[in-house]
């Protein structure tokens, strides 16, 4: 429906921004000076702790300083609300009292179109569901139940089955009065000029409801249950409801959860509906296809930066590059993307079931930032032994860093990657003890110019040998101290970690016994407990190994929220790591024994797996949590 600027401009007018924002937000008291209408508050559109978000009375716009959203009244509650213009209009009329004017007829008829069809949608789901209970729903009941998905998660996001039929929805949906003509707009059947009769899209599949951001049914995904169909999945096709690229599948529950979070973007249906029967409500998934750049605007409008989880194999590699292209043009202050590579072979569905939610929460605590994607892709696998080919990695990354369009992040990238190409390729230093050479105080080289791929595999964070202090080991000890609210946050966790330093194992005890005589509250009690040990040359020397790793948060300078984000992910994987060491003993032993192929297999396995955690460590040591920010507090 189309509406005369005059209408428009009187309607703004009667009422004020900030009652229209009031009624979805709370503004922050001390920084709103509602006396000059002037508000604040965090923002809706992304997940923030300090308000950025910003409305004016007396120019009747909101704008946040975090993520960049910025529009009028109509632009918040279709943003927000996923509200249609006309719907957006006719709410704020009704605040300022005004009636509608009189509506276009054709826009009017289209509207009622869209509206019918999603009636038509809402009785195909429900159909599906009750052949879901029925008994034709007894095969996909079994399969529900062998993926651990409950009766209550079912009904929550109204799983369905559609019965093997060519015509059982069909002639469901003729009884009910809906038109041949009502039920093809919906791509609820295969139809077309040469096709005779009309039969049911979907056959033989469990259904997935896709919604809106109002929550109605628009679309729907299938799954077959039979091996010999060429699609394993399908969606339903673009109709006047459901365009799949503009689309995410469980947005409207996701945004509610992810509003002073994160959101998750994983790669399926089952994945985010196994994650949120785990807990995990904030996940959502794009339909069956690579991300678009629409699909990212709707992720950014939720949190400034959502992780994308990815499987751990080369494609799932493939994919996240692929994202990071995508989105390396769009990125600006308070809105970039982080990424979670999962163990190879394991998808977020199968580390749930096995591991528990704790297992997906420390996934993502070690998400890494874009330009660790970036530099990762650029560099893997590669030697720059010469200096044609680091001349070539420079002018690559200088590429990269031309495509992203906003001016001061382009500037940040420049320096960011320059800065890692310089600490990369420093003056080669002689071999030291254990075959590791160190380049201005990073780990890890072949003789000459540095490897990466295979320097970071050996990590002196893998494993620690030859009288090494394990650089993992010291930067948890080290944190530990500079951060004393952690030792008493995480003692449990500490206490069961296997340290392979001798003197990191004194040190912890040292730190156990402040806590336990109650001197562990700030970090001088701790210096002078390690002091009275005879243990500060032991700190010492591990404060230092941080400090030449560049491993900033385990530092007192860090910020605690930092301190702790990356605290545990070196937790997590220390003890991820010293579970598959444990287990690849055992597997050795068993196949020693007996060589049979199931032992092989099993072997094969956990080194697949410890060769992950290596990769991610990898991340984090060679390329380094970079970003360097200090104590905010």
């Amino acid at each position: 429906m189309r509406f005369s600027n005059s209408f428009l401009d009187e309607i703004r007018d009667r009422v004020p921004i900030s009652q229209v924002v009031g009624s979805r937000v709370t503004f922050d008291k001390r920084k709103t000076n509602a006396a000059r209408g002037d508000y604040w508050a965090c923002c809706p559109f992304h997940g923030e702790k300090t308000p950025s978000f910003h409305c004016e009375d007396r120019k009747g716009r909101y704008h946040c300083f975090g993520c960049g959203a910025s529009g009028d009244h109509f632009r918040f509650l279709t943003e927000l609300d996923g509200l249609s213009f006309p719907e957006a209009v006719e709410r704020v009329a009704t605040m300022a009292g005004i009636p509608m004017p009189a509506p276009d007829p054709e826009a009017e008829r289209r509207e009622q179109q869209r509206a019918s069809l999603t009636d038509v949608m809402e009785l195909a789901a429900r159909f599906f569901q009750d052949c879901l209970h029925g008994p034709q729903g007894a095969e996909a009941r079994a399969y529900l139940r062998g993926r651990g998905i409950s009766a209550a998660t079912q009904e929550a996001f109204r799983l369905g089955y559609a019965p093997d039929s060519r015509n059982a929805l069909k002639e469901f949906l003729a009884g009910k009065g809906i038109t041949k003509a009502q039920i093809e707009a919906c791509g609820l059947v295969v139809s077309g000029p040469d096709i005779p009769v009309s039969f049911d899209r979907f056959r033989g599949r469990i259904m997935f409801p896709i919604e809106d951001t109002r929550g109605r049914v628009i679309a729907f995904g299938g799954r077959a249950l039979s091996a010999d169909v060429p699609a394993k999945y399908m969606n339903s096709p673009d109709t006047e409801l459901f365009h799949k690229g503009n689309v995410l599948y469980n947005h409207a529950r996701a945004r509610k959860a992810a509003r002073d979070g994160t959101v998750i973007a994983v790669e399926g249906y089952m994945d985010v509906i196994a994650l949120a029967q785990a807990g995990v409500e904030n996940a959502v998934a794009p339909l069956g296809t690579a991300l678009t750049e629409n699909q990212l605007e709707l992720l950014w409008r939720m949190a400034g930066e959502p992780v994308l989880c990815f499987d751990g194999d080369d494609a799932g590699l493939r994919a996240a590059w692929r994202a990071a292209d995508l989105a390396l043009p769009m990125v600006r202050p308070g809105r970039s993307l982080r990424f979670a590579l999962l163990p190879e072979g394991k998808d977020p569905d199968d580390l749930v079931r096995e591991a528990g939610r704790e297992a997906m929460d420390g996934l993502i605590a070690a998400a890494r930032p874009l330009a660790d994607i970036l530099w990762m892709r650029e560099t893997a696998g590669r030697s720059f032994d010469t200096p044609e080919r680091r001349a070539e990695l420079e002018q690559n990354l200088r590429a990269l860093t031309s495509r992203i369009r906003d001016e001061s992040v382009r500037r940040h990238y420049a320096q960011e990657l320059r800065e890692r190409v310089q600490s990369h390729f420093g003056p080669a230093q002689p071999r030291s003890r254990g075959g590791f050479s160190q380049q201005r105080g990073r780990y890890g080289s072949v003789p000459g110019r540095l490897a990466v791929s295979e320097s970071l595999a050996r990590s002196a964070l893998v494993k620690g040998s030859g009288g090494i202090m394990p650089l993992r080991e010291a930067a948890i000890m080290v944190a530990l101290v500079n951060h004393p609210l952690l030792l008493d946050e995480y003692f449990d966790q500490v206490e069961k970690l296997t340290l392979e330093s001798a003197d990191l194992r004194r040190l912890r005890e040292v730190l156990f016994d402040a806590l336990a005589h109650d001197a562990s509250h700030e970090r001088g009690a701790l210096k002078a407990a390690i002091a009275n040990a005879g243990l500060e040359a032991v700190y010492e020397r591990a404060e230092m190994l941080v400090r030449r790793a560049n491993q900033w948060p385990a530092l007192p300078e860090a910020a605690l929220e930092d301190a702790r984000e990356a605290f545990l992910q070196a937790l997590h994987l220390h003890l991820s790591a010293g579970t598959l060491n444990r287990e690849l003993k055992a597997a050795e032993r068993a196949l020693a024994e007996e060589p049979t192929e199931e032992n092989y297999r099993r072997l094969v396995e956990i080194q697949a797996e410890l060769r992950n955690i290596q990769a991610a460590e990898a991340l984090i040591e060679g390329f380094g949590l970079l970003s360097g920010r200090v104590g905010r507090s």
